[in-house]
């Protein structure tokens, strides 16, 4: 009988970014032995130009202080926002959602994405069992019984008995897992910066709904908001060839001069907007999160909030069968998470598609239904309130690190 190699690892995390260590974090009271993998170095070693930040709600703010990584986000003083502003270009509808109408302390912090891997990468290492290994990544895996083999890009080879995929995108785990993809183009193009209004954000996260596409200003400090712009592929690129000056007029013009004439503005960034899901999270010791799972519409900033909800799902679900001395990379530890996270997922990506189609379009009689279906939501508490908790991820089927009370 042929002995089974000795297993390095008991889970191996591809990816270092916001969901592979935030589940790395998740998964050290299990004990267990993890290794987590990224092909780019620290994050203290990168220079990030990048101005992409992300609106983190209440649940995701529950899971990284749970995890220990808040303390560190917070000495950066991430923006808090308290209010949340919409309204449509095509139409007269406005809605509005304020912290205290709702008896919370506040609806969510603004944090640059760069700033919680740096934090989450400085947590990990005071975790003696997790090893972090930078500037590597899997360029093949043989699942086995009771283990995975995974050739690394330096030639290293490890056994694990899971590999989880938080690699992104263009994960290489699911590739070499033969996962199937479902991909659609919105074409549309979403510019990212960093801009100086003449008026204060006030803590407060806006959104104006253009024929085009979304446009939101998000509250960075007391003077600076990180902008998210889409619109179609073709005008993106005209955009990103005006002048600073130029865009900041057309910016401003766009948003109604909300916060008065746009006085800066940053490097920009394009990124095509591509919807994507996994047709399963799964595969033969192998799970999915993350970007590596579905990527969405940012027209709710829900992208990096259903990541850390899988990360801290599938950590559960791994920390519940090590309880029961179960196997943590068996098929059906696995499928409970799948279960989870893949049916609430799709709900969000249908929900996003439908709103993307709804408001990308001036015609006048579906431009006057849903102006008449915001002012409506806007005045109905019960409906309002429903729509604040799911934005604030205290709704649905949460993992247990997300309903940790915040102090």
């Amino acid at each position: 009988m042929t002995r089974s190699p000795p297993v390095d690892y008991d889970v191996l995390i591809s990816g270092a970014g916001l969901v592979g260590a935030c589940c790395a974090l998740a998964l050290a009271p299990t004990g267990l032995r993890v290794c987590l993998l990224d092909k780019s170095p620290p994050s203290g070693q990168q220079h990030d130009p990048s101005t992409r930040v992300s609106a983190i709600n209440r649940a995701s703010e529950n899971i990284l202080r749970a995890v220990g990584a808040w303390h560190a986000i917070a000495r950066a003083r991430p923006a808090v926002f308290r209010r949340i502003e919409v309204w449509d270009a095509a139409s007269t509808g406005t809605i509005s959602f304020d912290a205290a109408e709702a008896g919370l302390s506040h609806l969510g912090y603004i944090v640059p994405n760069a700033v919680m891997v740096s934090a989450l990468q400085e947590t990990l290492a005071g975790h003696d069992q997790i090893n972090m290994q930078f500037g590597d990544a899997p360029v093949a895996m043989a699942p086995a019984e009771d283990h995975v083999t995974v050739e690394l890009a330096s030639g290293t080879t490890l056994n694990a008995r899971l590999v989880i995929g938080a690699d992104g995108a263009h994960s290489a785990v699911r590739e070499l897992a033969s996962i199937r993809w479902d991909e659609a183009d919105y074409h549309h193009t979403a510019i990212v910066a960093t801009v100086t209004p003449d008026q204060a954000p006030a803590e407060t996260a806006r959104q104006r709904f253009l024929p085009g596409g979304p446009l939101a200003f998000l509250p960075l400090d007391d003077t600076q908001c990180s902008i998210v712009w889409s619109v179609k592929s073709a005008m993106a690129e005209q955009l990103m060839a005006l002048g600073d000056k130029a865009f900041a007029a057309e910016l401003a013009e766009a948003f109604e001069h909300r916060l008065g004439t746009i006085h800066a503005v940053s490097q920009r960034l394009a990124l095509p907007l591509i919807r994507r899901h996994a047709a399963n999270y799964i595969a033969r010791r192998v799970a999915l999160a993350g970007d590596a799972a579905h990527t969405v519409h940012p027209l709710a900033g829900l992208g990096a909030n259903q990541g850390f909800a899988d990360g801290a799902a599938l950590a559960e679900v791994i920390g519940a069968a090590v309880a029961r001395r179960r196997d943590p990379g068996g098929h059906s530890v696995l499928r409970r998470y799948e279960r989870w996270r893949r049916g609430d997922n799709a709900l969000v990506l249908q929900t996003m598609d439908f709103f993307h189609h709804l408001f990308g379009t001036d015609q006048a009689v579906i431009a006057d239904l849903r102006g008449l279906g915001l002012n409506l939501t806007d005045q109905i508490p019960l409906l309002k309130n429903f729509f604040l908790h799911r934005a604030t991820g205290l709704a649905g089927d949460l993992p247990r690190l997300a309903r940790t009370a915040i102090p």
